[in-house]
């Protein structure tokens, strides 16, 4: 067994290793509020996918370590095409990305040739290419609502389809059958044994949450609307529906305030893939850089284009 005190000298180690070679070479290190919290800790920025797409745009560096999955690396890429986006690992995917293909998209717009495609930002480029705008959990009411389109393809997750579609009841909407292997392992019962637990709690939640969960939140929004409403909120105890790398942030700006998980199968084995090691040697050797095909950058770029045109 490795002692703690060695955990934390080796810890150290490492996180002085990053910091010098950020330094020499100039990098942002950039981290999703599902990270590990020793990522997060040293991470230059931390935020969800779309702000932190955002934030490498407009950073003057012009190599990012992009500490997430695949496709939140490859929108920054994208939307910073002049910049090295690297992923220190290769193989941090994401389970809800990959229920949706630009074949099978395709085929569904011959289904439906009058709908247009809304597609949230946990997919990759090239479903992203096949689809007409982007939106994130934050600002999906309000892309949808601005589609012209009576009809709407919502892809690739249905349970945000599904929170959407109750607040803009005037569009029809086609939801595709994908959804978050995490959000979705989360049940009303276990919800409801926490809340008997912790009384005085409130209880938040992701809207990729299944909607009967949902029904038990006071509070339903992406991870930056948790952060600003746990902030806000006069209550002193939360019980958070969604991944708990995000908690980190919570206690930070918060220390005074308790948080609680509904369940201990709520970890995203994809986020927690990326640990300091990876990052250190991600640095060290310049890997693993993100190239997505120009014929696809091309149209995918400008789904998320149109997307921040909607929600300026």
């Amino acid at each position: 067994m490795i002692r703690p005190e060695f955990d934390a000298k080796y810890k150290e180690h490492l996180q002085r290793k990053i910091k010098e070679l950020k330094k020499s070479c100039g990098a942002l290190l950039v981290a999703h509020n599902y990270q590990r919290d020793e990522i997060q800790e040293i991470a230059d920025i931390v935020g969800d996918s779309y702000a932190l797409a955002r934030d490498v745009k407009l950073a003057p560096e012009k190599t990012i370590v992009f500490c997430g999955v695949k496709f939140m690396a490859e929108s920054a890429a994208m939307l910073s095409p002049e910049k090295t986006i690297l992923l220190p690992v290769e193989e941090a995917g994401c389970p809800l990305a990959d229920m949706a293909t630009a074949d099978k998209l395709r085929k569904k717009r011959e289904q439906y040739p009058e709908a247009a495609v809304v597609c949230y930002v946990n997919s990759t480029a090239a479903v992203k290419a096949e689809s007409d705008i982007c939106c994130t959990s934050s600002n999906a009411i309000q892309v949808v609502k601005s589609m012209k389109e009576d009809k709407i393809i919502f892809v690739p997750d249905k349970n945000l389809g599904r929170y959407v579609r109750e607040h803009v009841p005037e569009k029809e909407l086609i939801l595709w059958d994908g959804y978050c292997v995490v959000h979705m392992r989360l049940t009303r019962e276990e919800v409801i044994t926490t809340k008997q637990l912790y009384p005085g709690a409130e209880f938040i939640a992701h809207p990729e949450c299944r909607r009967e969960v949902l029904e038990e939140a006071t509070y339903v929004g992406s991870t930056a609307g948790m952060l600003k409403y746990v902030g806000e909120s006069p209550s002193e105890e939360f019980i958070v529906g969604t991944e708990p790398g995000i908690i980190y942030r919570m206690k930070r700006n918060n220390p005074e305030k308790k948080f609680y998980i509904p369940t201990d199968q709520f970890i995203c084995a994809n986020m927690k893939l990326t640990t300091l090691g990876w990052v250190a040697r991600s640095l060290e050797k310049q890997i693993y850089k993100i190239e997505v095909p120009e014929n696809v950058v091309k149209k995918a770029r400008r789904t998320l284009e149109r997307m921040i045109e909607v929600v300026k």
